[in-house]
């Protein structure tokens, strides 16, 4: 369980970034420790929550791709449907790749495949009952890692890092679409 302690209290106290920090300040002219410190510690944040999806994922037999159809299916909205074309295109994966996990999902009581009622030449790609549970653990799993993480902070605390996120965010997406877009 993480140790709770104030904003104020962790300022004052040292984190392995600090210590990374005073050693590359030596070698690497120029660095600028608030720089370094923030990026850094984001990118150990995302590893660390990375580890724990990956075994969240291993707990409920998963592999990330198999996660990510589920995912993706889960936010069509109901009836959790959508054609192979439109989940290749929101995965980014080549039609024919898509074709062959779609039949390790099937076979593994994940995902349904059948003919589109308004058109029968066209296939529907949904959830079954197995792969919405499924998929509810997984979230469940992360929910619980997310929580624990940020734990530490406050709810004002917590509001305050969201809005300098989202500061940060909208200058990255000013360049162009995020490489990852949450909403279809």
């Amino acid at each position: 369980m993480a140790s709770q302690h104030s904003a104020a209290e962790s300022s004052q106290a040292q984190d392995s970034i600090d210590l990374h920090i005073a050693r590359w300040g030596r070698e690497v002219s120029g660095l600028v420790p608030e720089l370094e410190g923030t990026v850094t510690r984001m990118q150990m944040l995302v590893r660390h929550l990375q580890q724990r999806k990956e075994a969240a994922l291993a707990r409920h037999g998963l592999k990330l791709w198999e996660y990510e159809i589920l995912w993706r299916l889960r936010s069509a909205g109901e009836p959790y449907r959508m054609t192979p074309t439109r989940l290749a295109q929101g995965l980014g994966v080549h039609p024919a790749t898509l074709t062959n996990r779609l039949d390790r999902l099937q076979s593994a009581g994940l995902i349904t495949r059948e003919h589109a009622p308004e058109d029968r030449r066209s296939l529907l790609v949904g959830l079954t009952p197995q792969g919405a549970a499924t998929w509810a653990a997984v979230i469940d799993d992360q929910r619980e890692a997310e929580g624990a993480l940020l734990a530490p902070l406050d709810k004002k605390e917590l509001n305050h890092l969201a809005a300098l996120l989202r500061v940060v965010t909208l200058a990255v997406e000013e360049d162009g679409p995020p490489l990852m877009p949450y909403i279809d």
